[in-house]
Formats: structure tokens, sequence, C-alpha cells
């Protein structure tokens, strides 16, 4: 393989969809997501998001068990974090703190079944993971 490959889509089970959808359908427009059908979110640049019933009976996620622990997303600023947060909380959701991770502020937002979305801004000199 000579090109480079790009991630184009994640998909995200539930175990209640009615809290999820509640969950998503307040998040991904507040970040730039639409949805053409139910289910299903993009953020216009060809990466997609596919929300599914989990299959009964199957294991709940566990933020430090095997599997994808958290998604990010980098903002443009610490108050664009700031502002996020105040949004979700009038919008209804349960928001923890900010977070400063050595200078970078951080939100980490659970979703109804505990998988975490993060919104974190990077001040210069910063890495984004490590």
């Amino acid at each position: 393989m000579s090109s480079k490959l790009r991630l184009d889509h994640l998909t995200i089970l539930y175990t209640d969809r009615a809290a999820s959808e509640r969950h998503y359908d307040l998040l991904l427009p507040m970040i730039g997501f639409s949805s053409p059908k139910p289910g299903i979110w993009t953020d216009g640049d060809g990466f997609w998001l596919q929300f599914m019933q989990a299959e009964v009976g199957t294991a709940p996620y566990e933020r430090y068990g095997a599997g994808l622990n958290h998604w990010g997303f980098a903002m443009d600023s610490a108050q664009a974090v700031e502002d996020l947060r105040q949004a979700l909380i009038e919008g209804g959701l349960d928001v923890q703190p900010i977070q400063d991770l050595g200078g970078a502020k951080a939100l980490f937002i659970p979703d109804p079944d505990g998988l975490r979305a993060e919104f974190t801004w990077y001040p210069e000199g910063v890495d984004t993971v490590g």
C-alpha cells in the first residue's frame, strides 16, 4: 500500500436508543456534525458516525477495558472548550468539570453508556497525545 489511509467512520453501539439520541442530538450539531438520516452523522468532510443498538446481553463499556477508551477532538481555544461545556449544561447534559492536562484544557463528556468524547485545546508546545 502506498497511499496514506484516513479514518472515515466510527460505529458506536448503544444500550438505550432514546438516551443515546438525546445525548448525541444535542452534542453533535454543536461541534459541526449534521445528520442526513437517523443514526447517521457526518462532519461534511468525509468522516461519519453510525449509531446502532448493542446486542442484548453483551458487556457494557468499561473505561479501562480493552477496546476504544475515548475519542478526541481538538478545539480552537480554551474559551471554545468553556463555551461548549456551558452550552451542553444549558442543553441539560450532566457535564464534567474542565481538566488541566499539563496546560491543555480538556472536557470529557461520557455518553449514556459511558463512552467519553474528549474536547481539548492544546497550547503551543503541548502534544496531543503522549
